[in-house]
């Protein structure tokens, strides 16, 4: 079986210490490849840089969270950033782009309109470059299923993936109409996400890629209690070798086999991010 982990953070800090080790002991774990996206102009080069060192892949975006601190002249450099490397195989996406209606301050004005205006132009990118999007979604699926429609017009479609879903199971069809899969990750471990294990269990297998998002997202074997914390427990570190484990937990909500759910997420992987294909022969 080989695993796609469509969502890892390989360039956070922590993974500073150790982070070929990292992808080796998910080399190891069965994990062939690993999608690495940017969140902000800083580390445009960063991502493309370990994707190359590992043969992996990478993507290039704005992340909503990077939005108060993102200038006009940021989207400038991403659009030469993308002219700059269209020929690289191994840039496979727009992202991680997207809308956060979580965070507090993000809600309010201006960052609640400013990052529509980022999202909405990031949109425009991809389709002038000719790329997929892996979308930031975080209590803000309809306001990105607007801006996704909008611009791509009324037979527009899509391709790219709706990262760490969560969104209701009438939102999650609209994804998919559009063209989207649908990430899943360490969240569906915990036995308390009901809607986000229902929708794993019933949506169409061809709807679903698997992620970690490492560092971040911890599976539930790897979450401590704030009481534990704070009695010396230390948080476990997410890790792309965590995937095959999620995997396990999603086939086994769904009652099929691992090896079933694996050649599906490789598959539903590649159709999400078409350049892929070459990078995985």
């Amino acid at each position: 079986m080989r695993w796609v982990d469509t969502h890892l953070h390989l360039d956070a800090p922590e993974f500073d210490a150790d982070r070929s080790a990292v992808r080796e002991s998910a080399r190891q774990a069965g994990v062939a490849h690993c999608v690495i996206p940017a969140v902000e102009r800083s580390n445009f080069d960063t991502v493309r840089l370990l994707a190359h060192h590992g043969g992996d892949s990478y993507c290039l975006g704005i992340h909503p969270l990077y939005v108060a601190s993102a200038s006009d002249a940021d989207l400038v450099a991403l659009d030469a950033a993308l002219s700059a490397n269209a020929d690289d195989p191994r840039l496979v996406a727009v992202g991680e782009i997207g809308l956060d209606y979580f965070v507090p301050a993000l809600c309010k004005s201006p960052l609640r309109e400013r990052q529509e205006v980022v999202y909405r132009q990031q949109l425009k990118l991809a389709r002038a470059h000719g790329l997929p999007v892996v979308l930031h979604v975080r209590k803000s699926s309809d306001r990105l299923l607007k801006h996704l429609r909008e611009v791509a017009g009324p037979q527009g479609r899509w391709q790219g993936i709706a990262h760490a879903f969560n969104g209701s199971e009438v939102q999650a069809a609209e994804f998919i109409k559009l063209g989207f899969k649908l990430g899943f990750g360490g969240a569906v471990t915990y036995e308390r996400a009901l809607q986000l294990r229902h929708l794993a269990r019933t949506l169409a297998l061809d709807a679903l890629v698997l992620e970690t998002d490492a560092p971040d997202i911890q599976p539930h074997w790897l979450y401590t209690t704030a009481e534990q914390r704070a009695a010396g427990v230390p948080q476990g570190r997410n890790a792309p070798a965590e995937l095959p484990r999620i995997a396990q937990c999603i086939a086994e909500l769904r009652g099929i086999p691992l090896e079933t759910l694996a050649q599906a997420a490789l598959s539903n992987s590649l159709m999400a991010l078409p350049k892929l294909g070459a990078l995985l022969v």
